[in-house]
């Protein structure tokens, strides 16, 4: 009797496995775009949306350079829009996070929180990268609001002020000439006594009059009130605090790709973007894309991410259709 109840109780505890034909890891622009393709492609894709569905952009407030968005829309609402036209042709879109991954050999392999198996015919990897800030209380305080990881998408919103930003990269550097377009001054705050920049970029920032490079300054903290970010209080190699009145802080000390559990099966850079075979959303197993910011160091906009998920869907089903399972 015994036995027979622990086999009644074992066939209705859910099952840790399962089995799909498309399985998308990550969501943002690109993991949304790549699932409404392989929805209606009839691809019946599942959806991990990870551990910040919708990615970067649910941290950003307002985005005027999406297009078919003429008076702007904010980032979250874009999301959801995105995310209710995925569900609207059938992708099946779950909370989760994926922990670890197989892709030693087909079907692939991944595990979502921990415990449950899904394995997969096709993977696209959406899971994108992550902005490195400065960790200080009030740069959280004010992301949104002033504070920014990303010139080129709030860069807009500083037009005719002054803004500071930090880092002494390629990146930073780049930030800084972008942003002295449209500012009326851009602080470049940079840590070291000297720019780890190309010296093209170096020069580039030399000879920009409304670039003041800040060397061997500290961020200590982003001050500011109901309305935003009002200045930015630094420490300089004497020890002494200089405050500097800005508007917008925009950190640009590098992004870290989500890549870590596809490491060690999926060829990636020094970085750990994923590489993908030029024009196209393939990397170097079959039947696994990646498409986003994971793969994407050079761009990180919204609007390339949603092409690339759309490469990414394509590509996939190219892929299926020639396969026998």
């Amino acid at each position: 009797m015994e036995t027979k109840d622990n086999e009644k109780d074992s066939a209705k505890a859910p099952s840790l496995k399962e089995h799909v034909k498309v399985l998308i890891i990550g969501s943002g622009p690109a993991g949304y775009t790549a699932a409404i393709y392989a929805a209606r492609a009839n691809l019946s894709p599942i959806m991990y949306e990870g551990i910040q569905p919708g990615g970067q952009l649910t941290t950003t407030t307002e985005v005027d350079n999406f297009p078919g968005y003429p008076n702007g829309i904010t980032g979250p609402e874009m999301m959801e829009d995105l995310k209710k036209q995925a569900q609207r042709f059938g992708t099946d879109i779950r909370f989760g996070i994926a922990t670890t991954a197989d892709l030693s050999q087909q079907p692939y392999s991944v595990t979502i929180d921990g415990d449950k198996v899904i394995t997969a015919d096709a993977l696209i990897i959406a899971t994108g990268a992550t902005a490195k800030y400065l960790g200080l209380e009030s740069e959280e305080k004010f992301k949104g609001q002033g504070v920014s990881a990303c010139a080129t998408c709030d860069g807009f919103f500083y037009k005719g002020q002054d803004v500071a930003v930090v880092g002494g990269g390629d990146t930073a550097t780049e930030e800084a000439t972008y942003l002295a377009g449209i500012c009326r001054k851009v602080y470049l705050i940079v840590r070291k006594p000297y720019l780890r920049a190309s010296k093209a970029m170096q020069d580039r920032v030399n000879a920009t009059p409304n670039i003041e490079v800040l060397y061997e300054h500290v961020t200590k903290e982003i001050v500011g009130d109901d309305s935003g970010v009002t200045g930015v209080l630094l420490e300089n190699s004497k020890g002494e605090t200089v405050k500097k009145d800005i508007t917008g802080f925009f950190v640009a000390i590098g992004h870290q790709p989500n890549s870590d559990i596809f490491k060690g099966f999926i060829e990636t850079d020094d970085v750990g973007y994923i590489k993908t075979i030029p024009g196209t959303a393939k990397t170097n197993l079959p039947g696994v894309f990646a498409c986003g910011d994971v793969q994407d160091k050079h761009y990180r906009q919204a609007i390339t991410a949603a092409g690339s998920g759309c490469m990414a869907a394509l590509d996939a089903e190219r892929y299926l259709g020639t396969r026998v399972f």
